[in-house]
C-alpha cells in the first residue's frame, strides 16, 4: 500500500485537507494517508521546506510526499512532480523541494496533462484540483513522465546552514517549534567539530550558555540551555 503523505498551511479550522484527503481517496482508496504537519504558518515556504527536509528520511521508498505552501497559488508558477531519494513529490515550483535539488539524480516534470486533474480547475485551490489528484495517479502507477514535460530550472530558496568564522560556528534561527525550542541551521556534526559538549559555548542574542546540556533536565527551570536536536 503506497504512504502519501500531506504538508500544508491550510491548518484544521476549514475542510481543506479533508477535501484533499476525499480527491486522492476517490481515485485510489488503497493509499495509506498520512499528515505530516497542517500547521505550517501561512506562506511560509521555507518553513515547509525544513519541515520536509527533517520529515523525509523517516519514509520508505516509493513515498509520495504532497506538500502546498503555496502563496502562488493561480499565478504562472508551476505545479510539479518530483523524483528524488526514491520518493516522489508534488507541489508548487516555489522552493519547496530545494533541499532536494542539491544532490544528482533528481528529475521534475511539470503537471501540465490535465487529464491527471480534476475537470475543473479553480484558481484558489490547486490542492484539491492539481496536487492530490496527481498524487493519486502517481500511486495508481501512472509515471512521473506521463504528468508533463521535463521541468530543469527549478526555485530554490536561500537555504539557512551555518558556517565557520574563525573558531566561531554561525548560524541562524529558522525555526521555533512548540515547546519554545529555537532551531538553528547549524547541522549535528558541525557542532562535533567543535569539541566535546562541556567545552562548547552558545550565544543567542545576547545570552551567553556554557557547555552543551545532555538533556532538558540538564537546566533549572527557565534556566536557557543548548542541546543538539533529533534533527540532523
Amino acid at each position: 500500500m503506497t504512504i502519501i503523505t500531506l504538508t500544508t498551511d491550510f491548518g484544521w479550522r476549514d475542510p481543506f485537507v479533508g477535501v484533499m484527503k476525499g480527491v486522492i481517496l476517490g481515485i485510489n482508496r488503497h493509499v495509506h494517508l498520512v499528515d505530516l504537519t497542517h500547521e505550517i504558518a501561512p506562506h511560509d515556504v521555507l518553513e515547509g521546506a525544513l519541515a520536509l527536509e527533517a520529515a523525509v528520511p523517516f519514509f520508505p521508498p516509493g513515498t509520495i510526499h504532497v506538500a502546498v505552501v503555496d502563496p502562488g497559488v493561480g499565478s504562472d508558477r508551476r505545479a510539479l512532480g518530483l523524483a528524488a531519494r526514491g520518493q516522489t513529490f508534488v507541489g508548487p515550483d516555489n522552493g519547496l523541494f530545494t533541499f532536494l535539488l542539491s544532490e544528482p539524480g533528481w528529475r521534475a516534470a511539470a503537471l501540465e496533462n490535465l487529464a491527471y486533474a480534476l475537470p475543473s480547475l479553480s484558481r484558489t485551490f490547486h490542492g484539491r484540483d492539481r496536487f492530490a489528484p496527481a498524487a493519486a495517479h502517481l500511486s495508481r502507477g501512472v509515471s512521473l513522465d506521463s504528468l508533463g514535460p521535463p521541468a530543469t530550472d527549478l526555485v530554490q530558496l536561500r537555504w539557512p546552514a551555518g558556517h565557520r568564522e574563525g573558531e566561531r560556528l554561525v548560524g541562524e534561527v529558522v525555526h521555533i517549534d512548540r515547546f519554545g525550542n529555537l532551531i538553528t541551521s547549524v547541522r549535528t556534526d558541525d557542532v562535533e567539530s567543535l569539541g566535546p559538549p562541556d567545552a562548547v559555548a552558545v550565544e543567542v542574542a545576547g545570552w551567553l550558555i556554557l557547555g552543551l546540556s545532555r538533556s532538558y533536565v540538564d537546566r533549572r527551570a527557565g534556566e536557557p540551555g543548548a542541546i543538539v536536536g533529533s534533527s540532523q
